[in-house]
């Protein structure tokens, strides 16, 4: 414990205002007065209270309203707390509901007045909303098929359950961490929670013939997971995670909350240490890491409809940006009873799944009203899609981010129709990254563009090639500051170049492993997607610049560039920019070059400014020739 000890003391000269308003008061001590709190108004609630108190029991005041974080150990609901969800967002939230990617349920619009009922409402049917925000264990989030899906080896549920009553109303446990704490635990072979994603990570592992998880730790918005080279059985789960707590509790820094996260103690101590000081406190030597087991995807990848190893259904119902209703979730706890066991389980990518669900009656559950109504979204571009809250409901919000996420899902689904693939499309509405664009296959974050004309307009950066594996690659920027209306364009090339190549790799992850990350640079696909935008939908040319299959220069950016100038040339003139060498060396003619004024009357309907830019690319004179692509991108924007 030195080493820790020695950082915490440099990162303790101060504490931030966070520490300080905690110190005021106990959490309970506020929930005992939620009666009257809610009896008395706004006039009622203490400034520390709306600021930080109230949150520890997911309350979050949005000064006329509040929204409600429910928790959902491993996102599963049975009938009535299904039921009640729908209810008391009917009632009392303007039948309004987020599904979040912790598995959880937010409601929002409610009234102070109404709190209290809807907490006792909500309590009524076993659910509870300690600890879903600030500096707390949050909701731990699983395998939403846990228990019931073929590749499911251990059931994790029991597992959560005891950490439940651990940590989930154990006043020793609210609000005494340094920062929240997010847990996901898989014992499945799909990564269906994003597992390497969270500050504690429990992986499917096996060691020796026993099954357990390998314990990965550290990671935050847009930062994967470190490994912690140790294993723990499923008894040893619950020992290792409190020792991990408190060691964090105990060492954790409280001055500056942008670097509280339990990743950076790690970072500043080394991995190594803190596993120490985590069998120090446990007082057991956890043995070393096992074989992970869990693969990059999930198994059932493109399919709605899942079999159980119990010989039961389970249906997936895609929710567009997790943006749902408590009149349907009244409508989902109904079906769910009437044709099966009435189980809900929700999603980390924001969707619902009903399980259980009997071969027999699945025809007549499919003619179900409320299946039809979601039916229409079952393809790629909603199944996988996760989008933040964004501006209609969060202050950090820089675009609405849900309706663009719904919006160019539609665009794309008109567009590019591929079957049974999947691409991983993730929205974050600010640099917060709360939508974890930054691991998506295609991300999307919020910012503000210019336009052609030069207004300030909703924009995004796009980023490509992210992962949710323990090799912990984030995605790279592909564009900065594209206004959303021609963004979806440029994610309309990609998933084109896609479906060509389908036969090659049939997840979009296997796709840019293989083909596109492989051949292209990011850099050159950039500009693939920018002049595809242009020639067609700025010019309408209607003209394909296609990337090649097998490219025939290699990724150095100046024989990519070279190489695109020369295909582009041809596209747009139906000449070679260049005489064929084996006929100049047969005539001893020497080579004829097009000079920079000659392009420009090559095709009446190229711009004199996109000559310029091929001519850019193709100089006769090497030295020359653009050498970059970002010197064509900026060029391209006066087209």
């Amino acid at each position: 414990m030195t080493i820790l000890a020695k950082a915490l003391e440099a990162r303790s000269k101060k504490v931030n205002k966070v520490e300080t308003t905690k110190a005021l008061k106990m959490p309970m001590d506020v929930y005992a007065k939620l009666k009257e709190i809610a009896a008395a108004g706004y006039e009622g609630l203490a400034k520390e209270d709306s600021a930080y108190f109230l949150k520890c029991f997911g309350l979050f005041d949005k000064g006329e309203d509040f929204m409600l974080r429910v928790r959902i150990p491993a996102g599963q609901l049975n009938y009535a707390q299904a039921l009640r969800i729908g209810e008391v967002a009917k009632k009392y939230a303007n039948d309004y509901i987020d599904i979040t990617t912790r598995m959880q349920i937010e409601l929002r619009y409610l009234e102070i007045a109404d709190i209290a009922k809807v907490l006792s409402e909500l309590k009524e049917v076993g659910l509870s909303t300690f600890q879903t925000g600030v500096d707390n264990p949050r909701g731990i989030v699983a395998d939403p098929l846990d228990g019931i899906a073929y590749d499911n080896i251990i059931e994790t549920m029991p597992i959560i359950e005891e950490l439940q009553t651990l940590f989930g109303e154990n006043p020793e446990w609210i609000s005494v961490l340094p920062r929240k704490f997010n847990t996901g635990i898989l014992g499945s072979l799909s990564n269906s929670c994003n597992i390497f994603g969270h500050d504690c990570c429990f992986v499917l592992a096996q060691k020796e013939g026993v099954f357990g998880f390998n314990v990965y730790l550290g990671a935050r918005v847009g930062v994967q997971s470190q490994d912690a080279n140790t294993f723990v059985t499923i008894e040893e789960v619950p020992l290792f995670f409190k020792s991990l707590l408190t060691v964090f509790k105990n060492y954790g820094y409280r001055d500056n909350r942008n670097k509280n996260r339990l990743v950076f103690l790690i970072n500043d101590v080394g991995i190594d240490n803190f596993v120490d000081a985590v069998k120090e406190e446990a007082d057991t030597m956890f043995t070393t890491a096992g074989i992970s087991m869990v693969q990059s995807q999930s198994i059932a990848l493109g399919s709605n409809k899942v079999l159980g190893r119990n010989n039961k259904f389970n249906y997936k119902i895609i929710v567009p940006s997790g943006i749902f209703t408590g009149t349907d979730m009244i409508a989902t706890a109904q079906t769910a009873k009437e044709f099966g066991t009435g189980d809900v389980r929700l999603t980390y990518d924001q969707n619902i799944y009903i399980v259980n669900l009997p071969k027999e009656s699945l025809s007549n559950f499919e003619s179900a009203e409320l299946i039809k109504k979601y039916a229409k979204f079952n393809n790629l571009y909603f199944n996988d899609m996760i989008a933040c809250a964004g501006t209609a409901t969060c202050s950090f919000g820089v675009i609405p981010n849900k309706p663009d996420a719904i919006d160019m899902a539609h665009f794309l689904s008109s567009e590019v129709a591929i079957e049974n693939a999947n691409v991983r499309m993730n929205w974050s509405a600010c640099p917060k990254g709360c939508g974890v664009h930054g691991i998506a296959d295609i991300g999307f974050e919020g910012c503000k563009a210019k336009d052609s004309e030069g207004n300030r307009v909703d924009g995004v950066h796009i980023y490509l090639g992210g992962k949710i594996t323990r090799r912990a690659i984030e995605a790279h920027t592909l564009h900065k500051a594209l206004p959303i209306s021609e963004a979806k364009h440029h994610v309309k090339y990609l998933l084109k170049t896609y479906a060509a190549q389908k036969h090659r790799a049939e997840t979009y992850e296997a796709f840019d492993d293989r083909f596109l990350s492989q051949n292209y640079s990011f850099q050159a696909l950039a500009f693939f997607t920018k002049i595809n935008y242009i020639l067609n939908d700025k010019l309408n040319l209607d003209v394909a610049f296609e990337l090649e299959a097998e490219p025939k220069s290699s990724k150095r950016e100046e024989y990519e560039l070279f190489g695109f100038g020369i295909k582009l040339f041809k596209l747009l003139t139906g000449e070679k920019r260049f005489e064929s060498v084996i006929g100049l060396e047969a005539t001893k003619v020497r080579p004829r070059t097009i000079k920079r004024d000659e392009v420009s009357k090559l095709n009446p309907k190229v711009p004199a400014k996109l000559s310029e830019i091929i001519y850019m690319m193709t100089h006769e004179i090497k030295k020359e020739r653009a050498a970059v692509f970002s010197e064509l991108l900026v060029a391209l924007k006066e087209v």
